[in-house]
């Protein structure tokens, strides 16, 4: 308590010291397993994340592209788009040229003849017409003037006025009659609603203000350092919570690293390492080597078996047909791919024939009978 009175600010109170403590202790005691189950199963989200959802998303990502993009690519650059062309240019053969052609071949010449007739027939008609109108819309303004103005006008100078002037005068004395009405009424409605605002304000209005002032501020008060520090308490309690499952979660690494990492590591290094380099070494480097050499052996066993096929077939056709006179180029070169070489002795100067000397021969001066 000492320690919590002395860090806490200065503004604080003894309510605020006293509920801090109680609260940090059970908030600190209900937060560490939730936190510390919250970290494992962000481990292991992360894990299942990188082990298994990320490559099953890679696969199913692939596997939408070959479903549904790649079928609907091929089907707009294949299909669409050709036939989108074809469509093309089939509606400009058949729609646009056509329409082109009549536009220029038939309507722009109409359209010139109509302008033609307009400027040349209608507009000088249309002007006598307006000439025509004009003169008859004159008369008839006259005809109206003299007609209905000038008598209208009379009336309304010389009937309407002093018929409205009497009327007139009716009217303002029943408006000052109906403003001694509205002011009654309103004195009247003026007192029934200030009586009401005084009853309203002593039954009303002056018990909820002393409920809310000396009820519902304190307690409002006293709820708010509550859940202030409670809240505070939370925050403190989880951060306090992440640095025990940290700690929690090193020390339980480093077991399963000296219990089984450790161990598998060196049972690899060094068991199953030099095993593997013996068993490389005496089994499969020698079983390699006796596979690629029966594989040689299998190649030129099997290419002899092919020269001699060909060679049997070549002496079989001349023994039915006979050398022919002008044998293929092809069949020559086969045969002389297939018939081995012979080793020719290279030449070292000595003379052939019957004066070459031998040990055996009379030739010389020693041995000349």
């Amino acid at each position: 308590m000492d320690l919590e009175k002395s860090s806490a600010p200065a503004g604080e109170g003894c309510l605020v010291v006293a509920v801090r403590l109680p609260v940090r202790i059970v908030v600190l005691v209900l937060v560490v397993p939730v936190r510390m189950a919250w970290d494992a199963v962000v481990v292991a989200g992360r894990f299942l994340g990188d082990t298994v959802f990320r490559p099953l998303g890679r696969v199913l990502l692939w596997v939408g592209r070959a479903v549904f993009v790649w079928p609907f690519v091929g089907l707009w650059r294949y299909v669409l788009v050709p036939l989108g062309k074809g469509l093309a240019w089939l509606g400009k053969v058949v729609v646009v040229l056509p329409v082109l052609a009549f536009y220029r071949y038939v309507l722009i010449p109409l359209g010139h003849a109509l302008a033609w007739v307009y400027v040349r027939v209608l507009t000088p008609a249309g002007q006598v017409l307006a000439a025509i109108g004009a003169g008859v819309w004159t008369g008839l303004a006259w005809l109206g003037r003299y007609l209905v103005v000038v008598p209208s006008v009379w009336v309304y100078r010389w009937v309407l006025t002093p018929v409205g002037h009497a009327i007139a005068w009716c009217g303002k004395g029943v408006v000052w009659c109906g403003k001694g009405l509205v002011w009654l009424v309103a004195l009247i409605v003026t007192g029934i609603g200030t009586a009401l605002y005084w009853i309203t304000r002593i039954l009303v209005v002056l018990p909820a203000s002393a409920v809310w002032r000396w009820v519902l501020v304190p307690v409002g008060r006293v709820l708010a350092v509550v859940a202030r520090e409670v809240g505070a308490a939370l925050g403190h309690a989880w951060r306090v919570a992440g640095h025990l499952s940290l700690a929690v979660g090193r020390f339980l690494g480093s077991v399963f690293r000296w219990v089984f990492v450790e161990p598998v590591r060196w049972v690899y290094r060094s068991v199953l390492t030099p095993v593997g380099h013996v068993v490389r070494d005496t089994v499969l480097r020698p079983v390699a080597e006796a596979a690629r050499a029966a594989g040689r052996a299998g190649r030129q066993a099997l290419a002899a078996a092919r020269a001699s096929a060909r060679q049997a077939r070549a002496d079989f056709r001349r023994m039915l047909l006979g050398e022919p006179a002008g044998e293929p180029v092809a069949e020559r070169v086969a045969e002389r791919v297939a018939e081995p070489r012979k080793p020719q002795l290279a030449h070292r100067g000595e003379p052939t024939g019957p004066e070459t000397r031998t040990l055996g021969s009379s030739t010389t001066a020693l041995t000349k009978d």
